[in-house]
């Protein structure tokens, strides 16, 4: 909900100012009507709907894929579209991937979103909403800001909207920001005073050359002041830099290049590699195969660096990595 309409028209109404806390709370334990809000006087949860709608999102449409998870396209008040995922794990984890922007102006060339026109930034409420959307289907636990947009383009709005994430149900910890590289983000989440949120770095490349040619945010802020700026949150916050690293055939993924991103990740306690294997957009890359990421990943290890492989979801409904686009 448009939680900045919900404190001025309480005040309109005269209602006391703890209403809009009351109000909070049941939207983040997912109530779905404002009927349910029996501490509020009967008259205000009439009145309510007809000013502050409980979302400021509209559903356009919804998929489920084979594994369980489940993607929402939104439209914004203002027309603009937006997808959010919600993942399931058989360990009973569920995350949801969050948007920070209707489209993306970055324009990595791996990536569906970088295809779409680029909209604006999303607002705190719009952000939550797309939380809230699911948790009132069920309880969730984790939040990664890796859907559409360039979270560190719009980083106040997602602090704000991370602040309220604990009342949903999502701690810090289990909060991720993601971005490709822009360092005035990920300087002010360094300074920010809050509670430590996990940094991820989509890196993809290990030379300026590669990088530049598949993200041209790297011409703006190349590698090098890209991971000093990694090296300070990881220094002042205390936590691993993420790096996410989308395994690319013929591109990013030969046995050389694993030696050489170990080498650009020293000291290697900042860091914990993540290999993405690659969802199909309509780029013209192809994924590496499996023993081409294990072995990736074993020469990593072997030099000191630890490293996981990402398990897929959702790539039947192009919820995956990389795929989200608006486009079904």
């Amino acid at each position: 909900m448009d939680l900045q309409l919900l404190e001025s028209t309480l005040v309109e109404l005269g209602q006391p100012a703890f209403r809009a806390g009351q109000v909070w709370e049941w939207a983040a334990r997912g109530a779905t009507s404002y009927k349910q809000m029996t501490n509020l006087p009967a008259a205000l949860r009439d009145e309510l709907p007809r000013r502050v709608p409980l979302s400021s999102l509209t559903v356009r449409r919804e998929a489920l894929a084979s594994d369980g998870t489940e993607k929402a396209l939104f439209a914004t008040a203002d027309g603009r579209p937006l997808e959010t995922v919600l993942m399931r794990y058989r360990d009973g984890r569920r995350s949801l991937c969050l948007s920070s922007q209707s489209g993306c102006p970055l324009t990595c060339t791996f990536c569906a979103t970088g295809t779409m026109k680029f909209g604006r930034n999303l607002t705190p409420s719009e952000i939550l909403d797309q939380a809230l959307h699911f948790r009132r289907k069920e309880a969730v636990d984790h939040a990664v800001f890796m859907g559409m947009g360039e979270p560190m383009l719009n980083i106040d709005s997602v602090l704000a909207a991370c602040e309220r994430l604990p009342a949903v149900g999502i701690h810090p910890s289990r909060t991720t920001i993601s971005t490709v590289g822009w360092i005035p983000g990920i300087e002010r989440m360094t300074e920010h005073e809050g509670a430590t949120i996990r940094l991820a770095l989509s890196l993809h490349a290990p030379d300026d050359a590669l990088r530049s040619e598949i993200m041209p945010v790297n011409d703006r802020f190349g590698l090098a002041d890209v991971l000093a700026a990694c090296r300070r949150w990881h220094k002042v916050r205390k936590r691993k830099v993420y790096i996410e690293y989308l395994m690319l055939s013929g591109v990013n993924d030969r046995y050389e290049q694993a030696v050489q991103l170990a080498r650009l990740l020293a000291p290697r306690t900042a860091f914990k590699v993540n290999l993405i294997p690659y969802n199909p957009t309509n780029s013209d890359f192809e994924g590496s195969s499996r023993e081409a990421i294990a072995a990736f990943r074993d020469a990593l290890e072997e030099r000191g660096v630890p490293a996981t492989v990402r398990l897929t979801r959702g790539r039947d409904i192009d919820a995956a990595c990389g795929q989200l686009a608006a486009s079904r």
